[in-house]
């Protein structure tokens, strides 16, 4: 990586088209020899379009998730979704299903005096030492 980078006429035309073509912005970086972070940092600042993270695949359940709203159907973010899950104190906290998707709750049952979740689940939580 060049120490003391410019970004001229010529290296600005080669990002627009790598990052036209697709190439990863870390292989970017090394074909004009300057970091990912500045080539993430040039192309926000010339407006090019955004791109899809290669970690969030699209046949992520959560990105897939629809809210249907009257006419329009779109996907709400996850602390609105949870506004619906019903909680207290006095009933068994243990997380059903994954609260990044439609449907998650808690368990809900009475729970023993001093613990947050019902029986089953204190089982489950809580192991004593000694019983091996």
């Amino acid at each position: 990586m060049e120490k003391n980078f410019v970004w001229n006429e010529d290296k600005l035309n080669k990002l627009k088209k790598l990052w036209d073509e697709g190439l990863p912005i870390t292989k970017i970086g090394n074909e004009i020899g300057v970091s990912r972070n500045a080539i993430a940092g040039k192309a926000h600042r010339m407006g090019l379009p955004k791109r899809n993270s290669p970690i969030s695949k699209s046949g992520d359940p959560r990105k897939n998730q629809q809210y249907n709203n009257s006419d329009t159907s779109k996907v709400l973010p996850l602390k609105i979704m949870l506004r619906d899950v019903e909680w207290s104190r006095n009933r068994c906290c243990w997380p059903i299903g994954d609260p990044k998707l439609p449907g998650f709750s808690f368990c809900g049952t009475s729970i023993i005096p001093g613990r947050p979740y019902c029986e089953e689940h204190s089982n489950l939580a809580y192991t004593n030492t000694r019983e091996s």
